[in-house]
């Protein structure tokens, strides 16, 4: 007779996720970012209580900014290990939609445990349910439909034993990686059912690596060695394949230089001799300089986005591209010739493939050049009375930092700014740019401390985003975990005033408070706001002293808040002309075609002549 275990649906499931483990001998999901409600706090509460001594939990403040700690602790661990949220029904779950978003545009693991209404419909409608006048099987959870890589409703306790495999096998699939959610009916949580024992039997997840197809292959080799200048532009996927020394190896001995999308950069440190900077719109002088005149583009593990491309007008309409992908989605984009592989395997075999293959020399000079004129544009001002662009502030968490050091940061100026003008050690930058989520900023660096717990996290953020979300904040207090926020404030959103500025034509208008309807313009005390979380709160009068608190968070067991005021000005990632010297590209953000202002006129010609050299190879 087959040995049973009897439990309810919502303790199997714990118990399961307890025992799934990594090739190393972890938790493959290192417990679960929980915030009770009527829908998940009987069932799911219960089942996480009684196993807390092997699954922890933990709670957050916010359902969405808990994910967003969830994912950037699975993206700082390259995917090998992720994370687990559950919700109530109703706002509780659409409330994680966006970070299922996030997770889903950024190929990164997250589990979704969306409590969901009654699968016995006794109790309809209950509290928060979200009705469907002419679909009885719609609940708020289909929501998530669009932006999970797996979907599943639990309407059945023995259903647990399909959906769980199948969410995990997604989320260790590294070509369909993403986020996986199991809406999870509340009746059923706390429904018994006599569970096979051999189903709790540990398990190792292995993340596979394919190899190429060899006639793919072979066309990818012949490609390159006809090539006289190629360029390698390398993504994320890099960094998820554990690639970084086979790129570093694979560029120097075919002498091949390196671009960088925001996923990729510090797959290469910057020291390195053919790390030549960003690549797009807000890319290096270098980098674009080497994109410009490439023959083949080698794109590794990238999805080759607008900003990466410059819209589709960075490279020359005679030069061939090569796509290395985990997924043939991703590879055949922009009529790529694809190599859908594993990033290691593939580079390891193009270079067995290429023999002693070197392209033509290409100008270290000008890496040189650029690298001098970012060491200038983020040097210490002079007068620390006035105040600083953020490219200064740059220069001064980089002149306080050592190799320890991980940039973070999600949207406005800064992630454009880090792109070009930080300078990371290997894997000392993280940026979640594929959804460019305001919010992201203060809980993704909890989940960066909490997967490299022995590196020091940087997370720039501006007023703006951090308006958005700050609330882990306290839940980082609350557990001891150190990280050092940089609060820019600039008075609004700034980065988007200067799109619609001179990106766009328009007029400044609802981005600046200044510009803002409003009778009085807010004075917000960001350092009594984090101070009343319990972080340790400062402002800075300038770089100077930014330095200085940056040396003295290191040595505190609590989040450090600097707050320091910084001039909203034209800056690196508008694709506008900057006193940086760099060599940004076009974005393609659409000009109205009708004005009555001359400034908008001009500005949409310009922006016809942009567009006329966008390649529509899709």
């Amino acid at each position: 007779m087959t040995e049973t275990i009897h439990l309810t649906a919502a303790q199997a499931m714990v118990k399961w996720l307890s025992v799934q483990m990594t090739e190393t001998g972890e938790r493959y999901i290192d417990g679960m970012w929980a915030i009770f409600g009527h829908g998940n706090v009987a069932g799911i509460g219960e089942a996480l209580h009684a196993y807390q001594d092997v699954f922890p939990t933990w709670r957050g403040q916010n359902e969405q900014s808990m994910a967003h700690t969830a994912i950037a602790y699975a993206k700082t661990m390259k995917r090998t290990r992720a994370m687990a949220v559950t919700s109530s029904i109703g706002p509780g779950s659409t409330n994680v939609v966006t970070a299922a978003a996030l997770a889903h545009v950024n190929r990164l693991p997250l589990l979704i445990i969306a409590g969901d209404v009654f699968a016995n419909r006794r109790p309809e409608p209950v509290l928060q349910q979200v009705e469907d006048f002419d679909d009885g099987t719609i609940s708020a959870n289909d929501c998530f439909k669009p932006v999970s890589r797996y979907f599943d409703r639990i309407t059945r306790p023995e259903q647990i034993m399909y959906a769980l495999p199948r969410a995990l096998r997604t989320m260790t699939d590294p070509a369909n990686c993403g986020p996986a959610t199991l809406a999870f009916c509340q009746d059923v949580q706390a429904e018994a059912y006599d569970f096979p024992a051999a189903f709790f039997e540990p398990r190792v997840w292995r993340i596979r690596r394919p190899a190429p197809d060899a006639g793919e292959l072979t066309r990818v080799a012949d490609a390159i060695k006809g090539a006289k200048k190629p360029v390698i532009i390398a993504g994320g996927g890099v960094i998820y394949s554990q690639a970084e020394a086979a790129l570093a190896a694979f560029a120097e001995k075919h002498n091949i230089p390196v671009s960088e999308t925001q996923a990729g950069k510090s797959a290469l440190p910057t020291s390195h001799p053919m790390a030549f900077g960003a690549s797009g719109v807000d890319g290096s002088a270098a980098s674009n300089a080497e994109a410009e005149t490439a023959d083949v583009v080698i794109g590794i593990g990238t999805r080759f986005q607008d900003f990466t491309t410059g819209s589709r007008t960075l490279f020359s309409e005679d030069a061939k591209l090569i796509s290395i992908n985990i997924h043939g989605y991703d590879a055949n984009k922009h009529g790529a010739e694809a190599l859908v592989a594993d990033a290691k395997i593939a580079l390891k075999l193009l270079t067995m493939e290429l023999g002693d293959y070197r392209a033509d020399a290409c100008n270290p000079d000008a890496r040189v050049d650029w690298l001098r004129a970012v060491d200038n544009y983020c040097m210490r001002p002079d007068d620390q009375t006035i105040k600083p662009t953020d490219g200064q502030v740059i220069g001064a968490v980089q002149r306080a930092t050592d190799d320890r050091a991980i940039a973070m940061c999600a949207a406005g100026t800064m992630p454009g700014a880090l792109k070009l003008l930080w300078q990371p050690s290997l894997g000392g930058y993280h940026m979640e740019y594929g959804y460019s989520c305001m919010g992201y900023e203060v809980a993704g660096a909890l989940g960066i401390k909490l997967a490299a717990p022995e590196r020091d996290v940087i997370c720039f953020v501006g007023d703006g985003s951090y308006m958005m979300a700050n609330s882990e904040i306290a839940t980082a207090v609350m557990r001891r975990i150190p990280f050092t926020i940089v609060l820019t404030d600039n008075h609004g959103y700034g980065c988007i005033n200067r799109l619609q500025t001179m990106g766009c034509g328009g007029e400044p208008f609802n981005n600046m408070y200044v510009d803002c309807n409003v009778e009085v313009q807010p004075e917000i005390d960001y350092v009594m706001h984090a101070a009343s979380m319990g972080a340790h709160a400062v402002k800075a009068s300038g770089t100077d002293q930014l330095e200085v608190e940056l040396k003295a968070a290191r040595t505190r067991n609590i989040p450090t808040v600097i707050v320091i005021d910084t001039i909203a000005k034209d800056f690196p990632g508008t694709g506008l002309e900057t006193t940086a010297g760099e060599h940004g590209y076009f974005w393609d953000v659409a000009v109205p075609q009708v004005s009555t202002r001359e400034k908008q006129k001009k500005r949409f010609e310009e922006y016809l002549g942009q567009i006329m050299k966008q390649s529509l190879v899709n």
